[in-house]
């Protein structure tokens, strides 16, 4: 008797408990749920605290080639304090001083989370990733930071209600696709993980703004070329590394066939693309992805150009792993749609692009070779451009 009294106690007992444990969960579930509402109504009373109707806007990935320019450009257009610059390094002092600037790894959804919550962001503007050359040698890499950082982006977007821009490229496109032109609509399957991660971005931002109403925005880039970075380990480099051999050794070598003809675009074409696309209103966009362009060229015609400004530059060819990259992309870039949809214009030809290059990049040598002679400024702008 004793000993059936004891089996039905401790059953009773273990029945309980799970009753309990399982009450406690759901209740702890409910909490956090209304956790994120609560963050979230938060967020929205906070969102219409802003001075004026300025956006505030976070780039992601900024210490990269657009990033600082594109937060330049921005700060100038909606206040200093309303653009936040992030990235997963120490930023250069002259960053650190030019506005704000944070710690964000974009695969942390938390910390990302907290930064849109406590600043109240916008707009994000991600460009965080690997570029074509450097994933192909680090493709696991490449998945987590394309990919997955990607979906991060997406999903708090959808929460908080921001505009979301994410950069393509012509590496979106592969050799599958027509390359001279290449539409907007067309078949892309590209070959490169970088390439495979913006067609994935493209048709993941296109289907949250169809399912969810998120304000995806997305343009192609070409090539871009800059004067104030360094090359980021694309396949359109030899284009920047062109001006710096120039000038320092008069010796060139491409990494490309002389006859490889792929679109570019001068950054401040570029930058400009992006405030005037994110500036128009959504429902005057018949697309979420646009290319767009400036000119189209080949090593051997960039060469010719730049031998107006450096008579004896002598150029080489020795295709490299490159070569196979850019014999999938597009030639010619259509971006027709964008010059119709929302008044897209390039201002920049290959003439303008050698002219301003060399305008910038000149007293950078010339400070090198007469440091005697240098000011605080050059200086500056010789580390920078080295």
């Amino acid at each position: 008797m004793y000993l059936l009294a004891f089996v039905l106690y401790r059953i009773m007992t273990t029945v309980i408990q799970k009753t309990v444990q399982k009450s406690l969960s759901s209740l702890l579930e409910r909490c956090q749920s209304c956790s994120v509402i609560v963050s979230a109504r938060q967020y929205n009373s906070d969102h219409t605290k802003h001075e004026g109707n300025k956006p505030r806007v976070l780039i992601t990935g900024s210490l990269g080639q657009l990033g600082t320019g594109l937060a330049s450009v921005m700060r100038k257009r909606y206040g200093v304090q309303n653009v936040f610059m992030s990235d997963i390094i120490k930023a250069p002092p002259n960053v650190a001083a030019s506005g704000p600037y944070v710690f964000a790894d974009i695969l942390d959804f938390k910390r990302l989370q907290e930064l849109i919550v406590t600043h109240s962001i916008d707009w994000i503007v991600h460009f965080s990733a690997l570029l074509s050359a450097v994933g192909e040698n680090n493709v696991p890499l490449a998945m987590r930071v394309n990919i997955e950082g990607l979906h991060n982006v997406l999903e708090l977007s959808k929460q908080y209600k921001l505009k979301l821009f994410v950069p393509s490229t012509i590496g979106a496109f592969g050799p599958d696709s027509p390359r001279n032109p290449t539409p907007d609509l067309t078949i892309q399957r590209p070959r490169t993980i970088y390439g495979v991660s913006k067609v994935h971005a493209e048709l993941m931002g296109e289907y949250y703004f169809h399912r969810f109403g998120m304000d995806f925005r997305s343009l192609r880039f070409p090539g871009v070329i800059s004067a104030d970075t360094n090359p980021g380990g694309g396949t359109t480099d030899y284009a920047v590394h062109i001006f710096h051999d120039a000038l320092q050794t008069g010796d060139f070598t491409s990494f490309l066939r002389r006859d490889t003809r792929l679109p570019m675009m001068y950054i401040d074409d570029c930058l400009r693309s992006v405030v005037q696309f994110m500036e128009i209103p959504s429902n005057q966009l018949k697309q979420r992805t646009y290319n767009v362009t400036a000119m189209s060229f080949t090593p051997e015609e960039l060469v010719a150009e730049v031998r107006k400004h450096v008579p004896h530059l002598k150029a080489n060819y020795e295709p490299d792993s490159r070569q196979k990259i850019a014999d999938t992309w597009p030639e010619v870039f259509d971006d027709s749609n964008a010059r119709a949809d929302w008044g897209w214009k390039h201002e920049y030809d290959i003439k303008g692009l050698c002219d301003i290059m060399f305008e910038k990049l000149r007293p950078v040598y010339d400070t090198e070779s007469n440091p005697d002679n240098a000011s605080s400024k050059d200086g500056k702008q010789k580390r920078t451009a080295a």
